[in-house]
């Protein structure tokens, strides 16, 4: 894009990476990426674990006519896949991280990821058919595909894993945000009235509650919305709740819109998926959505029609991941992949918990969807009014 503006800076370039891609080189002097890294910068090819060599071959060929020096592997940082040797670390990198020289240099590196990459890893999500759900502000899932996807689907990422298998991300700017705001209002008239309110028996309280009551929440419409969301056409966010006249407007019914609300847009990426052919056996969780114990994770099982899996280890996150990494490059036994070592060293008996999709709430969910789909035009002039 910065060619086809014309910007000056792109004659003068002579090297682009990630934001792990610079910190492993200003400590190493190397420039590497890992592949799952790497596959954000450009596409990958997953039977080679490099870049796509006929895209790049297109991509020099659309830029001949611009009299630049450089072609585009050129500038870009070497790809590795999970295991190999990055480099080590420098004097020069040990005095950035150690200005009193304590920590001297040699030390061994493996390839850098980001936060998607060492997100997988952390939960154990990185074998064909597995996908890890973050639901927090925002949401996202990953599924790790069997097979490359048939077609280019605009509301789908193209990623890899760490190993360089294909992943398909579907990514929603708003989870429970809203959600949030409605909790600090509770929490407001609760202390109102005098009643001191604990945060986290709050949402235990009111997440179960959601449970109660009408499966479809009974005409109750709510979006979340407080950004844009690509998947729906909705360039800017506006939270909306609308309801029938008729409809049975109880607490219980609301939390549970709520909770529906924060996995609608989520959910119809993934229905893309699903025409993909795109089957999984499991999804891992974490993030604040499923802090009360089986709720949201028996809410979105049962709205993606997928079991969910939570462990113990999930809240550890990427610095976490990128540990095991380093881990698996310095002891992974001749041939062990990424897939073995993480199943059978690392969460052979970590304690989990798995929840399968139920029957009533998925019914209630479909029918909520349905009215969700048909009501876009109603977010979409709030975005236009307010």
């Amino acid at each position: 894009q910065a060619i086809l503006d014309g910007e000056a800076h792109v004659k003068n370039i002579a090297f682009i990476t990630t934001l792990a891609g610079f910190v492993h080189w200003a400590l190493t002097g190397e420039k590497a990426l890992g592949v799952g890294d790497a596959s954000g910068m450009f596409p990958i090819d997953s039977e080679a674990k490099d870049y796509n060599a006929a895209m790049a071959e297109k991509f020099d060929a659309l830029i001949s006519s611009e009299g630049l020096a450089w072609r585009l592997k050129q500038i870009l940082p070497r790809v590795l896949p999970a295991g190999e040797p990055a480099g080590r670390l420098t004097r020069a990198g040990a005095a950035l991280l150690d200005p009193g020289g304590t920590l001297g240099a040699g030390i061994p590196f493996c390839p850098p990821e980001g936060d998607a990459g060492t997100g997988m890893v952390a939960t154990n999500s990185v074998r064909k058919r597995t996908a890890n759900v973050s639901a927090g502000t925002s949401i996202f899932a990953m599924a790790v595909l069997e097979k490359p996807l048939s077609r280019v689907c605009p509301e789908i990422d193209m990623v890899t894993t760490p190993a360089g298998a294909p992943v398909a991300m579907v990514h929603c700017n708003t989870c429970t945000s809203e959600l949030n705001a409605w909790m600090a209002i509770f929490r407001e008239a609760a202390e109102s009235v005098g009643q001191a309110a604990d945060t986290d028996a709050l949402y235990t309280a009111l997440f179960n509650k959601a449970l109660e009551e009408d499966a479809d929440c009974d005409g109750l419409l709510l979006y979340n919305y407080h950004a844009g969301e690509p998947l729906t056409g909705c360039a800017a966010g506006r939270p909306l709740f609308v309801r029938a006249p008729d409809s049975r407007f109880t607490l219980s019914n609301f939390m549970r819109a709520q909770l529906y609300s924060c996995l609608a847009t989520l959910k119809l990426g993934m229905d893309l998926l699903q025409k993909e052919q795109v089957v999984l056996d499991v999804l891992l969780g974490h993030g604040g959505f499923f802090k009360t114990e089986a709720v949201g994770q028996r809410i979105m099982a049962s709205a993606l029609a997928v079991p969910v899996t939570l462990m113990e280890t999930a809240g550890e996150g990427g610095p976490w991941g990128m540990a095991l990494l380093a881990l698996y490059m310095q002891t992974k036994a001749g041939g062990e992949s990424l897939e073995a070592f993480l199943a059978d060293k690392i969460f052979a008996s970590a304690p989990v918990l798995t929840v399968e999709p139920d029957k009533e709430i998925s019914k209630g969910f479909e029918k909520f969807m349905a009215r969700y789909i048909k009501g876009l035009p109603l977010e979409r002039a709030a975005i236009g009014i307010l």
